[in-house]
């Protein structure tokens, strides 16, 4: 009688599982939870122990390590000389292996607990199982998602009880990558207890990253490129983790901008609204309401604006859905950590709003998500590098003789972390309304020279430019940019310095009555 092992942490639909390999002529192997599970339920099943002949030991942690599990599963049917020491040693085969592990990234992150009980959420002869299997994948179908039991009850029964070749490859790939993404978290943990270690170097020696995918998209950047959605396999509410209310599919562009825009929002404690057009904000606000928000985000670069992205750090009510509607501008994504079924309805007013894909996060992504390591892939090898995140908060340096007015350094404070999120060489001009609330007038982004960026953002401000404030995510290094926007009206400069030229570009803002704060901080974003 052919025999599969089965042992699970997730008992997701194993019960039907079992009762169908049971039906279609296989005999049981089981181990701890999941052989209880399985008798409870009525399921014929022989303990792993019994089968052996050698018990448990160690609290659990020796069970499956034996000769008679792996020599079943690493078995070469076909060869000789292994079914002779098969038949000698009393090794059945085993045909079939469903085991998925320990929950050790949940426990990770469970709070208060104590290191060994995180390290004795290592699954040991898990692994080592689904590695066996997976290697003699030829004879032994090797099953670690649940999602699978019904594709493999499904194929027992058209082929004959057999599984096709190209399922049982498919399979053990999907084993491989579980093994792999599993042995990832680990490595990441301990990584990160290793850099506590005083001259442990911040990076280590191997860098493994893992994904899971969410789903296939229509096509890349442009239509010749193929790509995926992938998660990293957190629960905690993010992009990767949101659910799309409504709408078209999500495209690769979609995701990107929306990704952009979030990060943006999310570095506000006050109400705000991002709008984004190819990864830059073209309009940003905080305001004492969402919809105040919006409108003053759209006024920033409404052209711009136009069929873009929409990241708020509020629930998505319906007044801010009527005014999204009332402004005649076309969004292709709108992100919120929560949304009114009502914004819905009242989406759907629009010409495009049955299209708009809007994304509910389930709440406000945990801040450590978002201060991760950054990678990015080169030819050959891949860039990493810690979130533009600084520990200390920026300097506020007073560099002229004139010294800016709170309601300036309000300002300053705001342009500054918008212009973090813009393609340098940056330079964002915002002021504040009436009623406190702070908006973007003009944005230059990703220009090789800053003067250009200067020229492009008072140009898109116009006559907002006077009296507005100005960040620029690096220093000046002539005095060209400034006087681009000194002689547009600004009257307010924050930026980092540093430039060899910092005498000269503070003498011109002093010539212009101009104030200017440097941070210390630079805000590069490539």
């Amino acid at each position: 009688m052919r025999r599969a092992l089965l042992s699970v942490t997730d008992k997701q639909g194993i019960v039907e599982f079992a009762r169908g390999l049971a039906g279609a002529g296989f005999s049981l192997l089981s181990t701890g939870g999941t052989a209880r599970t399985l008798a409870d339920a009525g399921v014929a099943i022989q303990e792993v122990a019994d089968y052996t002949g050698f018990p448990e030991l160690m609290d659990g942690r020796l069970k499956t390590l034996h000769p008679k599990v792996h020599g079943g599963l690493l078995g070469k049917r076909e060869d000789d000389g292994h079914r002779a020491a098969m038949e000698q040693h009393g090794i059945d085969p085993i045909d079939i292996l469903c085991v998925n592990l320990y929950r050790f990234r949940e426990a990770v992150k469970k709070p208060g607990i104590a290191r060994q009980e995180i390290v004795e959420q290592i699954d040991i002869g898990g692994p080592a199982m689904l590695r066996s299997a997976a290697k003699n994948h030829a004879h032994v179908a090797v099953v670690v998602d649940p999602a699978d039991y019904t594709l493999v009850l499904r194929a027992l029964r058209e082929h004959g009880g057999t599984l096709p070749p190209e399922l049982l490859r498919k399979l053990a790939a999907k084993a491989f990558s579980h093994t792999a993404a599993y042995d990832a978290a680990i490595a990441q943990w301990m990584d990160c207890e290793r850099r506590t270690i005083a001259g442990e170097p911040f990076f280590p020696p191997r860098a493994t990253f893992t994904g899971e995918k969410l789903q296939d998209l229509r096509y890349g950047e442009n239509p010749h490129q193929k790509a995926a959605f992938y998660s990293i396999g957190e629960q905690s509410p993010s992009l990767a983790n949101s659910k799309q209310l409504g709408g078209k599919e999500l495209s690769y562009n979609n995701i990107l901008d929306a990704d952009a825009a979030l990060g943006l929002a999310l570095e506000f404690d006050q109400t705000c609204c991002v709008l984004v057009k190819h990864a830059n904000p073209c309009g940003t606000a905080v305001a004492g309401s969402l919809p105040r928000a919006f409108e003053l985000a759209l006024s920033g670069d409404p052209v711009s604006a136009f069929g873009g992205i929409l990241a708020t750090n509020r629930t998505l009510d319906v007044a801010t859905a009527q005014a999204i509607v009332q402004s005649g501008t076309f969004l292709e994504v709108i992100v919120a950590p929560h949304v009114e079924p009502g914004a819905l309805t009242a989406l759907q007013q629009a010409k495009w709003g049955p299209n708009v894909r809007v994304l509910e996060l389930g709440g406000m992504p945990d801040l450590t998500l978002r201060r991760r390591f950054v990678a990015r892939p080169v030819s050959g090898g891949f860039l990493l590098q810690t979130a533009d995140c600084p520990n200390d908060a920026p300097r506020h340096d007073v560099a002229t003789k004139r010294a800016p007015t709170d309601a300036e350094r309000a300002v300053m404070a705001f342009a500054w972390k918008v212009c973090k999120h813009v393609k340098s060489n940056a330079i964002v001009l915002a002021r504040a309304a009436d009623d406190g609330a702070c908006y973007t007038v003009g944005v230059g982004a990703g220009q090789m020279s800053r003067v250009d960026s200067a020229k492009i953002a008072v140009d898109k401000a116009g006559d907002r430019a006077k009296g507005c404030v100005v960040a620029s995510d690096a220093f000046f290094p002539f005095v060209d940019g400034l006087e681009v926007c000194a002689k547009a009206g600004a009257a307010a400069v924050v930026q980092p310095g540093g430039s060899k030229r910092d005498e000269e570009v503070v003498a011109a803002a002093n010539a212009h009555g101009m104030a200017m704060v440097m941070t210390g901080h630079r805000h590069f974003r490539h």
